[in-house]
């Protein structure tokens, strides 16, 4: 007991220095936050550019789209935090740095993760919360008992959803030779998905990033609940309380396959 509670203090110091370290320039850190709020307004803008085009677009108006991007913003903002870090994986199995990572007597995920996590990312959770925020007001959601639980339970859900896929993509690196771009296409790619309006998508596609790779099941189910939009097939208004459930199977799935992934791992010779 008294050595798990060391690791976790040990853990902590480590985190909590690094985690200071990124806010003791404050001019730098504010504009970090900053620069990363601006790149939420321009994928923002996209959406924006298209509805005003046309009222409606995947048979959401844009009220209706700002909750889906503000739901994808947070889950993934906080995501990329936490577990964004896991896309370095390559660099640490290719310079041998992973074997010194598997010789402490910390667990190599929990090293990876507090390895780098970065604070200016809150700048992209905070735009979308602040849109999320605006836009289940101008949509008019009913606020009763259910929609709230399901307002706070969505993001937080998602950020797990976007959290097992960024461990996925890490645990693809241990197999493929320049592994980030497949990874990218899981976590990046799924982003780029859950903030838009699902029935834009085609339905391969549309089938693909909800039964495979759940980036559907992260904004755009729910905030269709959420603000009364139509669903197109194959979704169902259940489908939005799906969130922690796939969420935990996700989890127990790239688990398995990280847990493999390690004992693939044979070393680079440092």
């Amino acid at each position: 007991m008294a050595e798990q509670v060391s690791m976790s203090r040990m853990v902590w110091t480590m985190l909590a220095a690094r985690l200071r370290s990124q806010t003791v320039y404050r001019g730098s850190f504010v504009g970090d936050l900053a620069s990363q709020a601006l790149l939420g307004l321009t994928e923002l803008a996209e959406i924006y550019v298209l509805l005003h085009n046309a009222p409606v677009f995947g048979g959401m108006t844009l009220p209706q789209a700002c909750v889906v991007y503000g739901l994808a913003a947070i889950a993934f903002g906080l995501a990329d935090m936490v577990f964004g870090q896991l896309d370095s994986v390559n660099v640490a199995i290719r310079t041998g740095q992973l074997e010194t990572l598997l010789v402490r007597p910390v667990p190599l995920l929990l090293q990876l993760i507090t390895a780098d996590v970065q604070l200016r990312r809150l700048g992209r959770v905070a735009f979308g919360l602040a849109v999320y925020l605006w836009a289940l007001t101008v949509a008019g959601v009913v606020l009763t008992t259910a929609s709230v639980v399901l307002a706070v339970v969505a993001p937080l859900a998602g950020t797990l959803i976007f959290g097992a896929l960024f461990l996925a993509a890490g645990s693809l690196q241990f197999w493929l030779i320049d592994g980030a771009q497949a990874g990218n296409s899981i976590t990046y790619g799924g982003r780029y998905v859950a903030g838009v309006p699902a029935g834009a998508l085609l339905l391969p596609v549309r089938v693909f990033f909800t039964f495979v790779v759940p980036a559907t099941l992260v904004a755009f189910v729910p905030a269709a609940v959420l603000t009364g939009a139509s669903l197109p097939w194959p979704f169902e208004a259940w489908m939005a309380w799906l969130g922690f459930p796939v969420a935990i199977l996700l989890w127990a799935v790239v688990g398995l396959l990280w847990r493999a992934a390690v004992r693939h791992y044979t070393g680079a010779g440092g």
